[in-house]
């Protein structure tokens, strides 16, 4: 398994933009899709977005299609998120997932995860 470690979450302001990282370290980068997830207390983790193994390919949730932007950089074994317009109903854990597919979205098809980190954000 890869091991992953997010950074970059905190407390913003409505409206605010915040970026997150995730390094990638044990295994090879470019071998992993990689995805992005948040939970909140008391509900099931939730898919954000997901990019491919190369970065060629992008998913996205609806609804936050145009206020978040995922991306990676495989010389840096780094996945980002970075998210704009931020609002209340943003505040969650998120999460960075390894998948051993080219591309994943579902939560049951990610082999690691980071430990997670909050994102807050204030009214």
């Amino acid at each position: 398994q890869v091991q992953l470690v997010e950074s970059g979450g905190g407390l913003v302001q409505t409206g605010g933009s915040l970026r997150l990282s995730c390094a990638a370290s044990g295994r090879i980068f470019s071998n992993y899709a990689m995805g992005w997830f948040r939970q909140v207390p008391g509900k099931v983790r939730k898919v954000v977005a997901a990019i491919s193994r190369s970065g060629e390919y992008t998913h996205y949730v609806d609804s936050l299609k145009g206020r978040f932007t995922i991306s990676r950089d495989n010389a840096k074994n780094t996945t980002y998120l970075q998210m704009n317009s931020l609002k209340p109903e943003d505040t969650a854990v998120y999460y960075c997932a390894a998948s051993k597919f080219l591309i994943a979205t579902a939560d049951i098809d990610f082999d690691s995860w980071g430990q997670g980190t909050q994102v807050t954000v204030s009214s």
